[in-house]
């Protein structure tokens, strides 16, 4: 499936250690000929870490994307009564946002983006970045597992030694996992070792 000319959103969240590659591959999405409309969570917008600062990582994906971000519950909602983008990808996916989604709860701009979007069938494709993955946040992720059209980037254990409850997606796999999704189809294997 070709990406040119679709309109694909990506939901920031705090995970911030994947940042510099999530960045990378928001650049080939463009270069694909994707038209990206990106959403900050509210961590993502304050939160102020050895990684970088919000004013840089939201300056950045103007620059990419030629367009401002989303900020606010209220900018995220119309998503889904204009029904605008064709995916939304939650690029990095924390413990939190993943918990909340599988709960319903939509306290955040990626969040209500995620609702919104999900209103209207159309895909939800998760790149998971939690230290909790196997611990407390595995029930969420299997409820999203299980949930209409959401789909997940492959992921596993980046460091199953120092920390073995910690789930990351190979965010390099972005692009054919989302043109699967795309088409309903969840990209396989989802569980891969790093």
């Amino acid at each position: 499936m070709e990406l040119k000319g679709r309109k694909i959103g990506v939901a920031l969240t705090g995970s911030f250690c994947t940042f510099e590659k999530i960045f990378v591959e928001l650049q080939k999405l463009v270069d694909a000929g994707a038209e990206v409309y990106t959403i900050f969570s509210d961590a993502s917008q304050s939160i102020k870490s050895r990684f970088g600062t919000p004013e840089e990582y939201m300056k950045k994906a103007e620059k990419i994307t030629k367009r401002p971000p989303i900020l606010a519950i209220e900018t995220a909602e119309p998503i889904g009564p204009k029904s605008y983008l064709d995916a939304l990808v939650i690029f990095p996916c924390t413990g939190n946002t993943a918990a909340k989604l599988a709960n319903g709860i939509t306290d955040t701009p990626v969040l209500m983006g995620a609702k919104a979007h999900l209103r209207n069938g159309k895909p939800l494709l998760i790149s998971i970045s939690t230290n909790d993955g196997l611990g407390m946040n595995m029930k969420n992720i299997g409820l999203l597992l299980n949930a209409k059209n959401i789909y997940f980037l492959p992921f596993g254990q980046d460091s199953p030694e120092k920390k073995p409850n910690s789930l990351i997606a190979h965010t390099d796999e972005l692009i054919p996992s989302l043109e699967m999704a795309l088409e309903h189809r969840q990209i396989q294997p989802i569980l891969k070792s790093f």
